[in-house]
């Protein structure tokens, strides 16, 4: 068995323009400070990062990696959520994403596209020259509007939106491989893959591609009423990465699942800073110590109510707390007897 590896933090929630979140130096610094051990890095955030310099350019990644060491943070991976929303966008939604492209691209939703697959891949080969081998990313949505069936959806219509996703994400997980770097999607509404079945009809059009992984994040099951717990072990081989968050549902007479379009703090399913909510981390941390999951544990701070300096303070204390450091040996090795092949054919009665 391995331990996991932790506590790290995902920093999109916290760069922002006001110090210390404003630059790669002082965020690594604060990350320390709360009693983190390594962060996730959002690679579209160039106040963190220079993704194109990256990708380039080995000397560059290792400053990168070394002024954040200096602090005592690792880098544990890079995020293209954004990047990889939009390798797939349904033209309902094209108004609402134009936020995530370049400048550039804006209203042209092919150049969008193919600017978003290359900002993913040159998180790829930035990945491979930071020496991480995981990435994460959303896959982006073709079908999500139809994801209710009504009006009834026609016959094909979800085969072919599937069809072409994994058409988009193939020569990018082919080029995941030649870097030697997982593709791990985080399973998540408003993406195609939003579930274990959705999960696995993308990952058959795309040949098993051994890149082809999963972020797990528990909130979003709970919110969905999906088993969490079992979830991790049908899918344990795919499971590279883990965002340790919380979540509630309390559905009440007047909503559940969908929230009647209200804001997050009134909604039956809501985002909580850790232990705040419904989660069973401890099932959790056990599962994944038995299944020899040994990534990292990303907090990842969403909340509805408290705040973020607060959830992510508590949260470092949290996953340390719930970190297995697994056992080298059986509890019971202190019993043995020591064997050998003729001993155990003599207990079984095997030559009388």
């Amino acid at each position: 068995m391995k331990t996991i590896k932790g506590p790290a933090l995902f920093l999109a929630q916290f760069a922002s323009d006001e110090a210390p979140f404003n630059s790669w130096e002082s965020i690594t610094a604060w990350a320390a400070d709360c009693g983190y051990e390594g962060v996730q890095v959002p690679s579209w955030d160039a106040r963190l990062i220079d993704l194109d310099r990256a990708a380039e350019s080995r000397d560059y990644c290792d400053e990168f990696k070394g002024r954040a060491a200096e602090n005592g943070i690792a880098v544990t991976e890079l995020s293209t959520h954004l990047q990889g929303q939009l390798v797939a966008v349904h033209p309902a939604y094209d108004a609402a994403f134009e936020g995530f492209a370049a400048p550039q691209v804006r209203g042209n939703p092919k150049a969008r596209q193919a600017w978003a697959v290359d900002q993913v891949k040159k998180a790829l080969t930035a990945s491979r020259n930071l020496g991480i081998g995981a990435q994460a990313s959303f896959s982006g949505a073709l079908a999500w509007p139809y994801v209710y069936p009504w009006p009834q959806r026609p016959a094909g219509l979800v085969e072919a939106a599937f069809d072409e996703l994994a058409a988009r994400w193939r020569p990018i997980l082919d080029h995941a491989e030649e870097m030697g770097v997982d593709i791990c999607y985080e399973i998540h509404p408003g993406e195609d893959l939003h579930d274990g079945v959705s999960f696995e009809m993308f990952l058959e059009r795309v040949g098993n591609h051994p890149r082809c992984n999963m972020l797990y994040d528990p909130s979003h099951y709970v919110l969905q009423h999906l088993d969490y717990l079992d979830n991790l072990d049908i899918y344990a081989e795919r499971i590279r990465m883990f965002h340790v968050k919380d979540a509630e549902l309390n559905p009440t007479g007047r909503q559940g699942v969908y929230g009647g379009y209200q804001s997050w703090v009134n909604r039956a399913g809501r985002f909580r800073s850790l232990g705040d909510g419904q989660v069973d981390f401890g099932a959790i941390f056990s599962k994944m110590a038995a299944n020899d999951f040994d990534g990292w544990a990303v907090v990842e701070w969403e909340c509805a109510l408290k705040h973020p300096e607060d959830g992510a303070r508590e949260g470092a204390a949290f996953v340390r707390d719930h970190i297995i450091r697994v056992t080298p040996q059986a509890f019971d090795d202190f019993a043995s007897g020591g064997t050998d092949d003729a001993a155990n054919r003599q207990m079984l009665g095997i030559d009388r």
